[in-house]
């Protein structure tokens, strides 16, 4: 099956356009606006003009969506926990146990990884709540298997359960599968202060582990622990991670929520500490990286301030047409419904960041996946069952 996934002008978005409509909106180029601008961006290259489709439309709460080998997009909405797949031009429910899928504040279907080598085995992964046999739930990842018609979806097995869940807040839940081969793995701390420094809890976390056994990595940094679960960690020290995304050189990157303040984007170094600690209790007025605790913590490459953006999804974005964009880290935000494109140096260190006009008014925005043709592919998230799966692309 083939997406139809045409593409049209525009700088400035005007109004959603009713459900199920395939719309396209244009307008003269707009200059971007910065927003936390590390050095002033170079203004030898204007940045590209736009162009914005809404693909698929009609959804609700759309969290994730990936495209398999073809063409078909492969989608998620949280509270319906549906499974969709659209092609040529129409979206069809894929088969899917909706009724395992614990569904509560911010938790539900959540994340979804495809596997590298999909076209052979049809696996993909997803990240959710789950309502446990005999009661209860947790958060967990699953390996499942699509059929060959992409109608129905059949578990293959738990890869790693026990995230820890309380009233569905801080649910976190982004998946990656590293050039490596690991799946890579962000998780919430459950609104539960000691979670993200206690190593023996999944929650606050970044974990790798093997995608086919759902074994802990054998690379990570507490692979030989005693303890079970300290053995999947990667990082701790996290709020709730929201975004995963791996550059071209290989380093791994975090999107994650600040509480009134500092949203984060982390480049990740197994073993790290990235200082969230709220205690006593759930105190949200501590820092997000507290240099005051014991060891050493690692600062966050940016940093939103105050207030926050609710940043979310994340895609490094390549492919020459982006012009001056090309290379950089596009990070979605909730709240502040935007993209921010965040330049960083070889080194890692922010260099200026830009919010083009075009993608300021299409309400909150969940996701962001690099398309095979360096598009990106956006997921909307402003309730109401009128959400979207955008595609952006640079004119020309």
């Amino acid at each position: 099956m083939r997406a139809l996934l045409a593409a049209l002008s525009l700088v400035l978005v005007l109004p959603v356009a009713p459900a199920g409509a395939s719309d396209e909106i244009a307008a003269p180029p707009i200059a971007a606006t910065p927003e936390e601008t590390a050095t002033p961006a170079p203004r030898a290259q204007a940045l590209p003009e736009l162009r914005v489709r809404r693909v698929v439309t009609g959804l609700d709460n759309p969290w994730d969506v990936k495209r398999l080998p073809g063409g078909t997009l492969l989608v998620t909405e949280r509270d319906r926990a549906r499974l969709s797949a659209y092609s040529d031009g129409a979206r069809r429910t894929v088969q899917f146990p909706e009724g395992k899928i614990w569904v509560s504040g911010e938790t539900g279907l959540m994340s979804l990884e495809v596997d590298p080598d999909f076209a052979d085995n049809h696996r993909f992964y997803t990240c959710s709540g789950w309502n446990k046999p005999g009661g209860g739930h947790d958060v967990r990842v699953v390996a499942w298997q699509l059929d060959a018609d992409v109608t129905e979806a059949t578990r293959i097995k738990t890869l790693v359960a026990g995230f820890p869940t309380t009233s569905g807040r801080h649910g976190g839940c982004r998946l990656l599968i590293a050039n490596n081969g690991a799946l890579l793995v962000g998780t919430g701390d459950a609104a539960v202060g000691t979670n993200p420094r206690d190593l023996t809890s999944l929650g606050g976390k970044t974990l790798r582990l093997d995608p086919y056994t759902g074994k802990p990595w054998p690379g990570n940094p507490y692979a030989s622990a005693a303890n079970k679960r300290k053995r999947y960690v990667h990082t701790y020290g996290h709020r709730n991670v929201q975004g995963l995304a791996q550059r071209k050189d290989g380093t791994l990157w975090s999107v994650e929520h600040g509480s009134y303040r500092d949203d984060e984007v982390n480049r990740l170094r197994a073993g790290g500490d990235y200082g969230w600690h709220p205690v006593p209790g759930y105190n949200e007025s501590v820092p997000m990286t507290d240099q005051s605790l014991p060891g050493k913590q690692i600062a966050a490459r940016w940093s939103s301030g105050e207030p926050t953006l609710a940043t979310s999804g994340a895609a490094w974005v390549y492919g020459k047409k982006w012009g001056r964009l090309k290379g950089t880290l596009a990070v979605a935000a909730l709240k502040a419904n935007r993209v921010v494109f965040m330049k960083f140096d070889g080194s890692g260190h922010l260099q200026w960041t830009r919010s083009p006009q075009a993608l300021r008014q299409l309400g909150r925005l969940r996701s962001v996946t690099l398309a095979p043709n360096h598009s990106l592919l956006l997921t909307t998230d402003n309730d109401g069952g009128d959400d979207a799966i955008l595609r952006v692309s640079p004119a020309g």
